[in-house]
């Protein structure tokens, strides 16, 4: 009697577990994963130094340590259900990304992934990892950003997506990453504004079809949820009292008033770069995929070191300068979790 007891308590207790594996709750997930070059040198792009005999000596096995690396982050923070979608920045060709879904942890999770080729003067792109048990992509393209201030400038394209939940319900993606302050915050500001109304030029257009379209816009912005492209041009707002049903939502602005808290550390200055923008039906809506809770910053110990200049906690970064550290990457990632 006593071992037929213990067989039924675990088989309720399996199913129990397997419920809670198969919850709805699922997350999407960004990643500046820093320079994530492969050592092979492309004669179309300026990646000589990231090559074994360029100025950082990045070697096959630097990058399949790091390429590792990166598959543990994205698996750690699923918690046992990686997330379903992938948004990343400074991967280098498609190579990495088979790399990345093929030769990592990530294998065992049937992660694909969409790029495209950007003009980058260095090669880098942004890319969307998606597990295709879950998720399909119904059409993506990418989409040039041509400043009419400087149109022989090379810029990072941004990568558009649409994809499909298991339940029906649909999602338009939008993986960025903008201008970097290099050369002068004043200076680059008008690149990111831009960037801020090519965005907002397409969600226009995605609202005037669908206006419960639900779009979740995220990236690396080289600017902060406060800054101007997306105070004046991208237009969002911090979610509160309801607002036109066009109205864009910064889910980072709560974590933007916490200088302690960040995505990104510069000096003593814990900052989100690194942010999650989401339409009004992607947080309100009833039925289908929906948001829960706000962002998040995966800020995991593995992913930090002693701050010995400034005290505190930083960035485990694979390079500081030229000389290689060994670690993860110079953001750290950021996610939000949804119902489905």
């Amino acid at each position: 009697m006593k071992r037929i007891l213990f067989l039924i308590c675990s088989i309720l207790l399996s199913l129990g577990v397997r419920g809670q594996q198969d919850s709805t709750m699922h997350k999407i997930m960004f990643y500046n994963v820093e320079n994530l070059f492969h050592p092979s040198d492309d004669s179309l792009t300026a990646d000589e130094d990231f090559t074994p005999t360029g100025s950082y000596h990045w070697t096959y096995k630097k990058y399949y340590k790091k390429v590792s690396m990166i598959g543990k982050v994205i698996v750690a923070l699923g918690e046992g259900d990686p997330p379903w979608l992938v948004g990343l920045a400074e991967i280098e060709n498609e190579q990495v990304l088979k790399d990345l879904c093929y030769r990592s942890p990530l294998r065992k999770f049937g992660y694909r992934y969409v790029h495209y080729n950007s003009p980058d003067r260095r090669g880098v792109d942004v890319a969307m990892l998606y597990r295709d048990s879950y998720v399909r992509v119904l059409r993506s393209r990418k989409i040039p950003v041509i400043f009419p201030f400087d149109t022989f400038a090379r810029n990072r394209d941004i990568l558009y997506a649409m994809v499909q939940f298991p339940s029906g319900d649909s999602l338009h993606v939008l993986v960025n990453h903008w201008t970097s302050r290099y050369g002068g915050y004043a200076a680059t500001v008008p690149k990111r504004n831009y960037y801020a109304s090519v965005v907002r030029s397409l969600v226009d257009s995605l609202m005037t079809e669908n206006p419960r379209a639900k779009v979740l816009i995220t990236g690396d912005f080289n600017d902060y949820a406060t800054d101007e492209s997306m105070r004046d041009y991208l237009r969002v707002k911090e979610y509160g009292s309801r607002l036109p049903r066009d109205t864009l939502y910064n889910l980072m602005l709560p974590l933007a008033r916490q200088s302690l808290r960040g995505s990104h550390k510069h000096e003593d200055f814990w900052g989100c770069l690194d942010q999650f923008i989401v339409s009004d039906a992607w947080l309100t809506d009833t039925c289908g995929v929906r948001q829960v809770g706000g962002a998040y910053i995966f800020d995991a110990d593995f992913l930090l070191v002693d701050d010995e200049k400034y005290g505190g906690k930083k960035n485990y970064r694979t390079f500081l300068g030229p000389r290689y550290i060994g670690g993860f990457a110079d953001h750290l990632p950021v996610y939000v979790v949804f119902r489905e």
